[in-house]
């Protein structure tokens, strides 16, 4: 943890990526945007949804000079920036480094909690259901959130292969509201992603 800021606070124990992992959702930083005509192919799994699927932005998250992963939101068409979740949509995120698969699961939890309060019980299963779904990840891992409009919920892939889904249209809309609701803590790269004007 030699290259960490000293004043960085830790707590004892914690691994550097376990505490990299905590950030993750947290918003620090990010820089490079893309406008809806600039647009590379979209992943496979996004392109199984909709082969028609354009970027419409993306930023990348950094927390004290290190990059920590690419955000790149997918569309068939534009995303409304008040009411994404009841669009067709995948985000994507390609790690930089490795973090901690259950420290992701427990700071996105934190984040949704941002948006509104959550019963004891919607924390207890969502916790649950992320904790499942999120591996520990490595540099260049890819983690995609397939939010489809016709179909109820969400499909959590990593590198292409279906890892997790979830019927919950709640929890969908709060999961991707970590990076897309108006409550982000992270309103720069919520931005970026939904290709907003500055």
């Amino acid at each position: 943890m030699s290259d960490m800021p000293e004043t960085m606070p830790t707590r004892p124990g914690l691994q550097r990526r376990q505490w990299l992992g905590a950030c993750l959702a947290a918003g620090f930083g990010l820089a490079g945007r893309a406008s809806w005509a600039q647009a590379p192919n979209a992943p496979p799994e996004v392109q199984a949804h909709w082969g028609a699927a354009r970027l419409q932005g993306q930023g990348l998250m950094r927390y004290f000079g290190f990059a920590v992963y690419s955000a790149r939101l997918w569309a068939p068409s534009r995303v409304d920036a008040q009411t994404w979740w009841q669009s067709a949509f995948a985000l994507e995120l390609v790690y930089d480094r490795a973090l901690d698969g259950a420290a992701i699961a427990e700071r996105s939890l934190v984040e949704m909690q941002r948006q509104t309060t959550l019963t004891s019980n919607q924390q207890t299963q969502w916790l649950d259901w992320m904790r499942q779904a999120f591996p520990n990840v490595q540099s260049g891992d890819r983690l995609s959130a397939v939010h489809a409009a016709q179909e109820p919920g969400l499909r959590l892939y990593f590198n292409g292969a279906v890892r997790q889904t979830s019927p919950d249209r709640e929890f969908a809309r709060l999961f991707t509201g970590i990076w897309l609701s108006p409550r982000t803590s992270q309103p720069q790269l919520r931005q970026a992603l939904l290709d907003l004007p500055a």
